[in-house]
């Protein structure tokens, strides 16, 4: 009886046996063990085929590995034997006949599947050599490719790609807080140990996409969503040469998937919103808005309200962060495409620059400035009325800063001749703004060339009045006289007139405003 009953109980079975049998493993997206057993998994799929095996895909699975450390593959590779199969190189192409060289390219895929650890430069020196030999074969051929790629070929290009390409990036030990930008300036950037092998991966995916054998239809069922979103989340990596390389290739993923460039738009947003309202955080934000750029000029007229709705909702926000000198170039040139494309939206952007001015940071100020120009460069006057009452009452506040930059930056903008004809057609409403923060400048500025130039900008600010104005007497002009100076090289303006007291020059401005002929 007691015999009977252990017949009943289960056995223990041979692992090895059941992976020869079809067994095989399954991966986790967020598990740690996936990278350092994500070759291991690939070694039990069984083939016995000693070539097959040395290309062993360690992507098999739809879910690609993560992480750029695995375990020795020497140590880990396993034969139908149970003996240890050797990392080597396959044949070249030209050595093998035509007939063979899609499965030599499949076969060449899988090998280059295989991730080896780079945080020990002494390891694996041999294998990794033969991988990067193995990685510029695939990619001539690919430039090279004269007829059509097959379905199984770009799925199998896809999966070496997210093998290599997809993983946990590094990132350098800081204090949990939000830097500035000359904090990020002094940093050096943390380069991938890796990049001898991901960079020629890159290299491989851009010449994939581009390719004219390269079907679209076939190709967006493999370079789909889950696929642009993990590129994207690359984009945060802190190598410079890496987010280069995703500028380029998701610029030319954009053109040439048209069914993915909404999703791409709108994962573009998501990006911005996180790294905006939540973590002030993020590496890439200067790329993304260089592929935005290129993207917002070519939107067609009339923009779309969802268009409007992202400069509105997410570009003009992103002047906010502090770590804006980032990208704040990139940025500048966005804004400016829109006004460009659509005049009517000037008075949007300026009032949204107005809201996040930055009001100690005097960097900031100077690089509002600029921007602020870019844009009224391309403001028609029906806009500009809409919104230069605020506008130059904030300029009037750049003029009196006491940092010599921000009242040189803002006293710049009287040498573009479209900003001051916009000035010329709306000064009975400007001049009283202005005045009395160019008079305290003239006074009292303790910088020279702030002096310089404001008093430059008043005289020629009185040679207009006296020869374009129509609501003061000439008479009254003619009592604005400029004066030099016995004792130093500063013009003083005189702003007391024969028989009239009037305290400052902003209520002298005020008053001939008021006067009638």
């Amino acid at each position: 009886m007691i015999k009977n009953i252990l017949n009943k109980l289960p056995r223990k079975h041979n692992k090895l046996v059941d992976n020869r049998d079809g067994g095989s493993s399954t991966y986790s997206s967020n598990a740690s063990a996936t990278s350092r057993n994500a070759y291991a998994a690939g070694s039990r799929s069984g083939n016995s085929n000693p070539a097959a095996v040395a290309g062993i895909n360690s992507t098999s699975n739809s879910i690609p590995n993560y992480g750029n450390k695995l375990q020795d593959p020497l140590s880990t590779k396993v034969n139908g034997n149970g003996g240890y199969v050797p990392y080597e190189a396959l044949p070249s192409f030209k050595d093998v006949p035509n007939s063979e060289k899609q499965s030599m390219f499949i076969k060449k895929l899988n090998l280059c599947s295989v991730v080896f650890d780079f945080t020990d430069p002494t390891k694996n020196l041999k294998e990794k050599d033969i991988k990067r030999q193995t990685l510029v074969e695939l990619v001539d051929y690919v430039a090279s490719a004269n007829q059509k790629f097959t379905e199984t070929a770009m799925q199998e290009m896809v999966k070496m790609i997210s093998s290599n390409l997809f993983r946990t990036l590094s990132t350098q030990p800081r204090e949990n807080k939000i830097l500035e930008a000359f904090d990020l300036e002094e940093e050096e950037p943390l380069m991938d140990p890796a990049w001898p092998h991901l960079q020629v991966v890159y290299e491989f995916l851009l010449r994939f996409v581009a390719s004219p054998e390269t079907d679209a239809k076939l190709a967006k069922r493999y370079v789909d969503h889950s696929f642009v979103l993990k590129l994207l989340d690359l984009f945060d990596s802190e190598d410079p040469r890496e987010r280069d390389y995703l500028k380029t290739v998701l610029h030319r993923i954009y053109g040439k998937f048209m069914v993915h460039r909404p999703f791409i738009r709108k994962a573009i947003n998501n990006i911005f919103y996180n790294f905006i309202f939540e973590t002030e955080k993020h590496n890439g934000i200067a790329e993304l808005l260089e592929i935005l750029g290129s993207i917002i000029n070519g939107f067609a007229l009339p923009l779309k309200e969802e268009h409007k709705l992202f400069l509105v909702r997410a570009l003009i926000p992103l002047h906010k962060p502090k770590c804006i000198p980032m990208y704040h170039q990139q940025l500048s040139y966005c804004i400016t495409q829109f006004v460009e494309k659509d005049c009517k939206l000037a008075d949007t952007v300026i009032r949204g620059l107005l809201k996040y001015w930055p009001i100690t940071n005097s960097s900031k100020e100077v690089m509002f400035l600029g921007e602020l120009e870019e844009v009224l460069e391309a403001t028609q006057p029906p806009e500009f009325q809409r919104c230069m009452v605020p506008l130059f009452r904030q300029i009037a506040r750049c003029l009196s800063s006491s940092h010599f930059q921000v009242a040189e930056r803002a006293l710049f903008l009287w040498n573009n001749d479209h900003i001051e004809n916009l000035i010329k057609q709306n000064r009975k409403v400007i001049l009283p703004i202005i005045f009395p923060a160019l008079e305290r400048n003239a006074r009292s500025h303790w910088n020279q060339a702030v002096q310089s130039l404001t008093l430059n900008d008043q005289r020629e600010d009185v040679i207009w009045l006296k020869m374009k104005t129509n609501f003061c007497g000439l008479e009254l002009l003619q009592r604005w006289v400029w004066r030099w100076s016995t004792t130093t090289e500063l013009h003083i303006f005189s702003t007391r007139p024969i028989g009239v007291k009037i305290s400052s020059m902003g209520g002298m401005m005020r008053g001939c405003f008021d006067c009638k002929k």
